[in-house]
């Protein structure tokens, strides 16, 4: 009897560790979900050269000094969400950022590089605007505080934004010992101390994916009296822009 104890928990024990393993090497390829799609002629793109890949960005031209850049989620295609930023932001210029291996970009993301690319992005905008404004969704609401930590930006907003990917993961997967796995961590908390743009936080009331203790708790990072946290009443995490709510928000950004 002790001795099919001992086989069936060295069994499990060999079972939860090529579990381990395995989440570890593709680990990658579960936050990063690529959306190759173009957007067409309705999406015009500009490429971006950076050291290792081509990165296009999906833009919309308009004259005058102000600009947006936009970092969006992890499985999405930016040039669907230029519409909508389109009629939120009249007085700006558009930058969406194709991640790299998303939407024509070259190369494979990580955290390290997607941080290299959201600079190098504003650092091009600000050849030609002088007034930028820096905007992440989910994911990309790391690389935006990143940016606003390390550039002056003139704005800075976040959209069902976290304090740590690591928080997060350690949520969703609590039999998992993430804390030591994890690779591309995304710990925003720590940026955001940094950054001195007027900062605007939204949040879903039901987001079933990002905690509203950790969107909550990035927002109390933030130097004192530049951060607005509004939560939209209703909302999940990717059905907040369908609410008006946001869109009317978005509006009161200039």
């Amino acid at each position: 009897m002790r001795s099919a104890m001992t086989t069936l928990l060295a069994t499990l024990t060999l079972v939860y560790a090529g579990l381990c393993a395995t989440l570890f090497v593709f680990q990658r390829s579960l936050i990063y979900l690529p959306q190759t799609g173009m957007g067409g002629p309705a999406a015009p793109t500009l490429t971006l050269p950076v050291q290792g890949a081509d990165l296009r960005v999906t833009f919309h031209a308009r004259q005058g000094q102000k600009a947006l850049i936009y970092f969006g989620g992890n499985a999405e295609d930016v040039s669907h969400t230029l519409p909508e930023l389109s009629a939120a932001f009249p007085e700006h210029a558009l930058y969406l950022l194709n991640y790299r291996g998303f939407g024509g970009s070259s190369g494979r993301p990580s955290e390290a590089v997607l941080f290299a690319d959201g600079l190098a992005l504003f650092d091009k905008v600000r050849e030609t605007h002088r007034s930028i404004a820096v905007m992440g969704r989910s994911l990309g609401s790391a690389v935006a505080v990143y940016v606003a930590s390390l550039r002056s930006a003139d704005h800075l907003i976040l959209v069902t934004p976290f304090d740590s990917l690591t928080d997060v993961a350690a949520r969703h997967y609590p039999f998992v010992p993430v804390r030591w796995l994890l690779l591309d961590r995304f710990e925003s908390w720590k940026f955001a101390p940094l950054v001195k743009a007027p900062t605007l936080v939204i949040a879903a009331e039901h987001d079933e994916v990002v905690p509203r203790s950790s969107t909550k708790a990035l927002a109390d990072r933030f130097q004192g009296g530049t951060t607005t946290l509004l939560t939209i009443p209703g909302a999940g995490h990717n059905t907040l822009s369908d609410c008006p709510e946001y869109m009317e928000i978005l509006k009161s950004v200039h």
